[in-house]
This record gives structure tokens, sequence and C-alpha cells, in this order.
């Protein structure tokens, strides 16, 4: 008999999870950002269906990429056959907004945040697949695998209901919707073990060449 090993104990969690998301939900994307998180997603997803990611794929671009990544993304989208929606901030790069000119809390909110919520009103998803882990931050340690947002994209951490038996909270109310988080309880190292282990391709930029990055 083959014995499960801890990372083959967290897949097979988020591979439920993501199956119960698609189940429950009409219209879900996920967000990809192409960092070592988000590509353990998109592989994850792609074992859960068999080979295929049956939901669009999004990528907020702030125009700020660099290069290496803009060819991971052609590359990932062509080999896992993605259905990409790239979104940029067009009306705040339209007022200028950049780096050379605002600083970078600023440029973070017009060029991903509001992209996203553009993104969300656009394509009216009712969930949002994230690769939010629980070992990043404290308050992450009250999350749910199926957390509410509200219409603002604000997280009530005191209204957290238990999700015993599988049972989780698949409803929001108009204007909110809810965050699906199958990375809930790895940590970092799960992931790096993870991704060495099922050797998933990541931007070659993780890593030092010739002693730098």
């Amino acid at each position: 008999m083959t014995t499960r090993t801890h990372l083959d104990r967290l897949e097979n969690q988020s591979v439920f999870i993501f199956r119960e998301a698609y189940h429950a939900f009409k219209n879900i994307a996920m967000p990809w950002s192409m960092g070592k998180d988000s590509n353990v997603l998109i592989w994850l997803a792609s074992k859960a269906f068999f080979g295929r990611v049956p939901f669009p794929v999004l990528h907020i671009d702030t125009t700020y990429e660099f290069p290496e990544m803009l060819e991971f993304r052609e590359w990932a989208t062509a080999h896992y056959k993605l259905n990409l929606i790239v979104k940029i901030n067009e009306e705040a790069r339209g007022r200028g907004v950049g780096y050379e000119t605002h600083d970078p809390v600023t440029v973070t909110h017009e060029l991903k945040t509001v992209a996203l919520q553009q993104a969300m009103a656009q394509y009216k998803w009712d969930a949002l697949i994230t690769g939010i882990r629980r070992d990043e931050d404290p308050t992450r340690a009250k999350e749910r695998y199926f957390s509410r947002r509200n219409a603002q994209f604000e997280w009530d951490y005191k209204d957290q209901p238990p999700e015993f038996w599988g049972q989780f909270a698949t409803t929001a109310a108009n204007g909110e919707h809810v965050r699906v988080q199958p990375l809930l309880d790895w940590t970092e190292v799960d992931i790096w073990r993870y991704i060495q282990r099922e050797n998933i391709p990541i931007p070659k930029m993780y890593f030092a060449r010739n002693g730098q990055r």
C-alpha cells in the first residue's frame, strides 16, 4: 500500500477545493500573477480537471512587467491552453498614474486593486480562486477556504463561519463575491517543495544567475 506524504495530502485537499468551487459557482475566475503560488494553482487546477483549466485566468498587467514575465505568460498560456484575460487599468494609465509620478501605494492601488475591481464589474464573476496562505500573516489564520468579500472587496475577519465536514459558504449577497483559497493550509516551504517535486514551470527570474538576481 502506498503511503501518502504530507504534500500528497495538501494536493488532495486543494484538488477537492477546486472541484467544490467549480461545482458551486456559475461564474468563476482565477487571478494569475505568475508568481510561485499562482503557478502552483495553475498546476493544481490542471490536475483537478484532468489536464485543463476550465475557467478564465486573469492577469492584472500593470504595464511594468519585466519582458521575461511577459514571455513566460505567453508560453504558459499556450502550454496549459489557458483562457487568459489580460486587464490593464487604461483609465489610470491615461491619467499618468505610474511609478515615475506617483508613490508606490497609489500605483499599486490604481494599477492592481482598481484594475481587479474593473474586471470584476466587467465579467460579473461571483468567485475568485486565490493563492492566500495562512502562514503569510497572523490575521489570515482566521481565513476560510471559501471567504466572502463585500462590494468594496473588504474582508470581515470577525465574521468567518466554520467549515465543518466540507460545508462551505458558497453564497454571497448582491455586489459581494467569494474568494476560494485552495492553498490555505500550505506553507511557503510546502510550495517550494511541491514545485521541486512536480517540476512546475515558474519564471526563471525567481532564481539566481551568476550569483545575481
